[in-house]
């Protein structure tokens, strides 16, 4: 007897749901068969693929869906958000189209098409979908957080904070808001958040699982950077190590996990051999510059430099390079893992395929200028595979002094992105691999990245871009020098400060805590930093 399609449906949930992954596939290529034009089933199929490690076959599972697409608002933006993170941005901008279609759509779908842009990194069209839907009415935390947000990435800080003020007066817990609140100015003995940290803080009383704690680790964030701002150092360190302690316990950090994708990588570099005569940077329209290194190596001041250049415009901090690098090597992407299944694959990879379907992917994002900037630090551990998949690339280095970058990344709350930056050996651990790896791409290719120190960029701008532009056959242009003219949106936690005229005030900012901190000053002599 063949099952009918809710009974094959209601099979492949309970496969789906008891991991036989396998299972869930047979029966959902099954009611594909039989329904074709069936999104969900689609979209189910895809999912079941992907588990397995399939990535080509799910991502066309996707697509094949896109013309399939009912005027249902919700599943659009599913299918949307699942192809984007498969790096299928074209076809998320399809079905962004299909959504754009409705007419006098109501708040939620404008929302949608807000995440939706923001995921995309077309932060002006994200933010213009939440205006439009905050004039219709906005009712959650979520809603509220994603048009603070946006004001933020786009330079509207006044609105910014009065819109996550408003925010956590409302809904305390989604602590998210605080730390971007704090982030928003500097603040003053006259004007300061403490007083409504603290009792934003006490209506949460004292959590303990893990999202209430994490919460509690985002108010002492703020509460860090405002006494910092004040000059309070003693509390400021107090509320530091009480947010990392939480950090640490939370998101762990897994040095053995960094250490064997660092050698994963180097190995399948070596395989690659020197690059072919025909693969050295080539001219052409649009290309990526790449911007790498550490975060907080003041990557985004110089994106927001750079792209005041009319030759050159910013994507943002985008993963395109590596999703493609994943869909050639037909593995999905599952962290460090599979990052080191595809470079077992090297030197077989078809690296010039990864540029093409890269480029393919990305060049709506030049928007007409010879250059658009792909700021994503980690892309630092893919050099030499980035140099041969897209020979027309410029790759910029920026670094900072050890002590300063690490510091940095101390005391800024990135959730559970980077477990490395909440512990002084882990930081030191981590760093000493960055140096580790950024040394071997110089042993294997000196020419591959333009390297550009943080001081000489805030103390010499004009001579230090005037380097960077004639780098990539440009020539200077005296609106790179005024960041804080620069209106494009930035969507990093330094958005802020980057729209501030250039200053020094972040040199040697360690040197607050320079007593606390001198188990990092050691860790990082002892990893070689």
């Amino acid at each position: 007897m063949i099952a009918s399609g809710p009974e094959l449906r209601r099979q492949a949930s309970e496969a789906i749901a008891a991991g036989q992954h396998a299972l869930a596939e047979t029966l959902l290529r099954r009611l594909a068969e039989s329904e074709p034009d069936d999104v969900p089933v689609r979209m189910e199929l895809a999912g079941a693929i992907l588990r397995q490690g399939r990535m080509r076959e799910a991502t066309r599972h996707l697509l094949e869906a896109v013309p399939c697409l009912p005027n249902h608002a919700e599943l659009i933006a599913r299918l949307a958000w699942q192809l984007a993170l498969q790096g299928e941005a074209p076809g998320a901008r399809a079905c962004l189209a299909h959504l754009a279609r409705a007419p006098n759509p109501p708040s939620h779908v404008l929302v949608e098409q807000a995440h939706l842009h923001w995921m995309l990194g077309d932060i002006e069209a994200a933010a213009g979908s939440i205006e439009r839907a905050n004039a219709l009415g906005l009712d959650g935390p979520g809603e509220y957080y994603l048009r603070g947000m946006l004001l933020q990435f786009t330079g509207r800080l006044d609105e910014a904070e009065a819109v996550l003020t408003g925010l956590l007066e409302r809904w305390p817990g989604h602590a998210d808001a605080v730390v971007i609140l704090a982030n928003l100015r500097r603040q003053t003995v006259d004007d300061n958040l403490l007083d409504r940290i603290d009792r934003w803080r006490a209506r949460l009383g004292s959590p303990s699982d893990s999202r209430g704690r994490f919460a509690l680790a985002e108010y002492d964030s703020a509460r860090f950077k405002v006494h910092d701002d004040l000059g309070q150092y003693g509390p400021a360190w107090a509320a530091l190590e009480r947010c990392n302690a939480v950090m640490r316990e939370l998101h762990p950090y897994d040095g053995d996990d960094e250490l064997a994708t660092v050698e994963a990588l180097e190995q399948a570099a070596d395989r690659l051999g020197p690059v072919p005569p025909e693969q050295l940077p080539q001219a052409g329209a649009p290309a990526p510059l790449f911007i790498v290194g550490l975060p907080r190596s003041g990557s985004t001041l110089l994106d927001h430099m750079l792209s005041a250049h009319p030759e050159i415009v910013s994507a943002g901090e985008i993963s395109d390079f590596q999703r493609q690098l994943h869909w050639v090597a037909d593995v999905a992407q599952a962290g460090h893992r599979s990052l080191r299944a595809v470079m077992q694959r090297m030197p077989s990879l078809d690296l010039p395929l990864v540029g093409r379907r890269y480029l393919e992917r990305t060049a709506w994002r030049a928007a007409g200028a010879r250059y658009f900037i792909d700021k994503l630090p980690i892309n630092v551990r893919l050099v030499p595979f980035i140099r041969r998949a897209l020979p027309r690339a410029r790759i910029i280095h920026i670094v900072r002094p050890p002590m300063d970058v690490c510091y940095s990344n101390l005391k800024v709350m990135f959730g559970s992105a980077s477990p490395y930056c909440y512990d002084m050996q882990a930081m030191a651990h981590y760093h000493g691999l960055y140096r580790r790896i950024v040394e071997r791409w110089r042993q294997l290719d000196a020419d591959a990245m333009l390297e550009v120190a943080y001081e000489d960029l805030v103390t010499d701008p004009e001579a230090t871009l005037a380097r960077v532009l004639d780098h990539c056959g440009l020539s200077m242009d005296i609106r790179c020098l005024h960041p804080e003219a620069n209106r494009g949106a930035v969507a990093t936690p330094s958005s802020a400060q980057v729209r501030e005229p250039l200053h020094r005030r972040a040199l040697e900012q360690w040197r607050r805590y320079e007593s606390q901190l001198e188990p990092l000053r050691r860790a990082l002599g002892s990893a070689g930093g």
